[in-house]
């Protein structure tokens, strides 16, 4: 049987709860459980001062309630499923390397910093640094698949080095900033300095957006690799017509500071 924890007590600052994580949890009895050390701002406590535990970890776990200052859910995770019915707060999936997270509400800033695998869901809104590295660390996310269908704010994909962010709504500024692989779709609108520093890597909207001066137009074109993208992610649920799987795309590379590799595609047909 899958394990739930519902949330009886909302915490007044942020709870660290790295504990709740398929790796830490399976096999483990609800006792154990509610008696694990959680940190409420610098209070140590336990999970079940803030959670009710029921079942056990088979590889699922479902949490309910307003989860909005619960941080590190998911931290390192490498296996099972992870299934939030509410908002969750900062650093969802830190650093995880496997298995799947779905937020059935929104997230706040540092979705997957440093994620090397795996896959997160979120069908609401989210905030800054999705997938990006921590701050003075060279390496953001490295492998998985972020999607969210809301908006997100800024830095998204922040030194980014592969896997895919898409995000169904908009985007706020520095979308790719740092950027060195990988490849981020926004079919709502981005913000400004988007791929400022970016080095390779593709970064694609449906939308105009303004571009930084170091990026040089090249040429408006079908590109075959993203119908594949395009296809893939409209099977998640994401509105993609088939205009814009089939259309055009006008092509820019930049950025011409770093090593002028990397590219954005701005849907040509809207």
């Amino acid at each position: 049987m899958s394990l739930k924890l519902s949330l009886h007590t909302k915490p007044d600052v942020p709870l660290e709860a790295d504990v709740i994580c398929p790796d830490k949890l399976n096999g483990v009895n609800e006792t154990a459980i509610a008696a694990l050390t959680v940190f409420h701002g610098n209070d140590q406590t336990a999970l079940g001062d803030f959670f009710t535990v029921k079942g056990q970890c088979d590889g699922e776990i479902q949490l309910e309630g307003d989860l909005a200052n619960v941080k590190h859910l998911g931290s390192e995770m490498t296996i099972g499923k992870m299934i939030i019915e509410g908002d969750v707060g900062q650093h969802l999936g830190a650093c995880m390397s496997g298995g799947e997270i779905v937020v059935e509400g929104n997230a706040h800033d540092w979705v997957a910093p440093e994620m090397t695998g795996g896959k997160i869901t979120i069908k609401g809104n989210a905030g800054h640094l999705i997938g990006s590295a921590y701050r003075g660390s060279p390496i953001g996310m490295q492998g998985g698949e972020i999607i969210i269908h809301g908006d997100v704010k800024n830095e998204t994909g922040n030194t980014m080095r592969g896997g895919l962010i898409a995000i169904g709504g908009n985007t706020g500024d520095f979308t790719g900033v740092n950027m060195l692989a990988g490849t981020i779709i926004v079919l709502g609108e981005m913000g400004i300095r988007n791929g400022a520093s970016m080095k390779r890597g593709t970064i694609i909207s449906m939308h105009h957006a303004p571009m930084i001066p170091t990026f040089s137009y090249v040429c408006t074109y079908n590109p075959t690799y993203l119908r594949m993208y395009l296809s893939y992610i409209r099977k998640l649920g994401m509105e993609v017509s088939d205009e814009q799987i089939n259309g055009n795309y006008k092509r820019w590379i930049g950025d011409a500071i770093e090593l002028n590799k990397g590219e954005i595609l701005l849907y040509a047909n809207e």
